[in-house]
């Protein structure tokens, strides 16, 4: 298999959690949403399409994974799941708790206000509570 490399936004504006397989789990480092990112370590992928099939199911098992245990750990109103791409190409999966009355609900969170890095502790005890419910 092809050498992984990290885009260096996503290195730069998330945080490691663990690798669980197909993907790397990230937590975007703001703390007004619960924000998981899903990094496919496949070298050179851009669309969801330029997986092998196998891959393809195990990246819709990991984001359902991930999706179930972050509406477990903050009992979120409503979870968003997307990939968007068009300034970060590389594929990635954004797994986002939301809820009525959070940072500009019910409006997007892309580009929304100014960031606020997690606190380590803070975000550890968030982490190990999201592995834990994996």
């Amino acid at each position: 298999m092809p050498a992984f490399d990290l885009d260096e936004r996503l290195a730069r504006d998330s945080l490691l959690v663990a690798p669980i397989g197909l993907c790397q789990l990230r937590l975007l480092n703001d703390r007004r949403w619960p924000w998981m990112v899903l990094v496919p370590q496949r070298s050179g992928i851009t669309e969801i399409f330029d997986l092998t099939p196998l891959d393809q199911v195990m990246l819709s098992f990991e984001t359902n994974l991930v999706a179930t245990a972050l509406k477990k750990v903050t009992g979120a109103t409503k979870i968003n799941v997307g990939a968007l791409g068009n300034i970060v190409r590389q594929l990635h999966v954004h797994i986002i708790a939301r809820n009525e009355g959070d940072a500009n609900w019910p409006g997007p969170v892309w580009g929304y206000g100014k960031a606020e890095p997690w606190i380590e502790a803070d975000r550890e005890k968030f982490a190990a509570r999201i592995l834990e419910n994996l």
